[in-house]
């Protein structure tokens, strides 16, 4: 049973908008597709996860804060003895463990995953301790991606390789259990202390003049939209979508980037690079959101 379930990151969101709307430096776009992929592969993983039988909880995506030190589990599994504690790594291509480190060949030293497993282990042990629970932690970290090769692995490390995944999975659903009160009220502690605002976010500082107006592909992200009558047509892959649903897509994506601005008729009017007209969007905003106030004073907010 899933507990917890995995959000895309809001990092990884605003960037993704950022992206197609305006020139990320390279250190800015390396760090989007870093979190894209890393993302991906918890998504990945998750879709492992989830077609477990056997009684469990299943944690994904935590923040936790211990000694003023912030630290991420990607997924745990609770079981009725013992908590499964996972890093997944999205990591592609040939790899090499030498003297206690980790390389990319032909020898590019990169961040030991296995260290930052132990120190994510060991934090959550300290964070269990504080909350008086001492539960066993079985944590390791995975390799999801099937293009990952690791050469002189060492063999007495908790690494669980992309052709193992299955098979690991296999042991847990085959371990008896079974989950009591006690379990839930761990799961929904856990749940409880998670941060929710990351200190590690890196986004770029920018500003409304800079950001590239207009309503883009739902598929390709192009700009390249002509509107038919009651459809947005992409010129550049054909994707085809109604005027409401890019007008309400367009809306959306302003507030990923503009949280605190009204949403207002003017506003998504320009936002739109005024592809479509005002009698439109205010007819479309009417539906999907509630108005509030009169005359030029008006704004919509979405119905709770």
């Amino acid at each position: 049973m899933i507990y917890k379930h995995r959000k895309k990151p809001e990092e990884l969101i605003v960037l993704g908008q950022l992206k197609k709307r305006m020139d990320l430096s390279s250190t800015e776009e390396q760090h989007y597709f870093s979190l894209k992929k890393g993302y991906e592969g918890e998504v990945i993983f998750d879709s492992y996860t989830k077609k477990l039988q056997c009684p469990c909880l299943i944690l994904n995506d935590l923040l936790f804060e211990v000694n003023r030190t912030t630290f991420q589990i990607d997924s745990l599994i609770l079981l009725q003895e013992k908590i499964y504690y996972y890093e997944v790594k999205n990591l592609e291509g040939d790899y090499y463990y030498e003297g206690n480190k980790f390389f990319q060949k032909p020898k590019i030293e990169r961040l030991n995953p296995l260290h930052q497993l132990e120190r994510g282990s060991s934090l959550f042990y300290q964070l269990l301790r504080e909350q008086g629970i001492s539960p066993p932690i079985d944590p390791s970290i995975v390799f999801i991606n099937p293009g990952f090769t690791l050469y002189q692995a060492p063999l007495d490390k908790p690494i669980i390789f992309p052709t193992q995944v299955k098979r690991h999975l296999g042991y847990i659903n085959g371990l008896p259990s079974k989950i009591s009160e006690r379990h839930r009220q761990l799961a929904n502690q856990l749940v409880n202390l998670h941060v929710t605002n990351s200190p590690y976010k890196r986004v770029p500082t920018f500003k409304y003049q800079q950001i590239r107006k207009g309503i883009t592909c739902l598929k390709c992200a192009s700009f390249a939209i002509t509107i038919d009558k009651f459809s947005c047509i992409c010129k550049r892959c054909k994707n085809t979508e109604t005027v409401s649903d890019a007008i309400l897509r367009s809306v959306k994506e302003f507030k990923i980037l503009f949280p605190d601005e009204k949403i207002t008729t003017n506003t998504i009017y320009n936002w739109s690079n005024e592809m479509v007209s005002k009698r439109r969007i205010s007819r479309v905003l009417s539906i999907h959101f509630k108005i509030v106030g009169v005359r030029q004073w008006a704004y919509y907010e979405e119905n709770l």
